[in-house]
């Protein structure tokens, strides 16, 4: 299963230079996530590679996955080895974060790629729906990708009615 993050978050078609794509595979007990995703040379978090909170204030790549009852879990995969797993239980409302994730990148010329191993015992019961994203740049120059365009005033992932329904690896 691909997810491309092809527009902006407010529905602005990207140019191919700037479009992260997702790859979903099944990998038993858990889900293979794999990112290609333009390089943008961001600075790095100042934490070592692993766990790193607010890691979306940095150049990242995030796989939303909805389950029912409002239940989701958040990763978020950066270029430098940094990752974030948050699971939640109503908008916003993290029950749990920080959590351990097999995960591996390597940057390469114009581009990174990433392969988290999410464990499915944090995947919420089903129906599953999905989104994707992808942040970066500094200041003026931020810039908020998605792959089903929330809309709104402002950015918000956390938008569920946008989630779009999917059939998981």
């Amino acid at each position: 299963m691909k997810l491309v993050v092809g527009s902006t978050w407010d529905g602005e078609v990207l140019g191919p230079d700037e479009r992260a794509t997702l790859s979903l595979r099944d990998g038993g007990e858990h889900l293979v996530i794999e990112v290609v995703a333009p390089w943008h040379r961001d600075p790095a978090p100042s934490a070592r590679p692993g766990p790193t909170p607010l890691l979306w204030n940095h150049e990242v790549v995030e796989l939303f996955l909805l389950g029912s009852d409002e239940r989701y879990v958040e990763v978020e995969l950066g270029p430098h080895g940094h990752h974030l797993v948050l699971v939640l239980h109503g908008q916003r409302k993290v029950v749990q974060s920080g959590l351990p994730l097999p995960y591996v990148c390597a940057r390469s010329g114009t581009h990174w790629v990433g392969t988290a191993r999410l464990p499915r015992a944090l995947i919420p019961e089903g129906p599953h729906r999905v989104n994707a994203y992808a942040i970066h740049g500094e200041g003026a120059q931020r810039r908020y990708l998605a792959c089903h365009p929330p809309g709104g005033e402002q950015p918000d992932f956390h938008k569920l009615d946008s989630f779009e329904p999917v059939q998981l690896p």
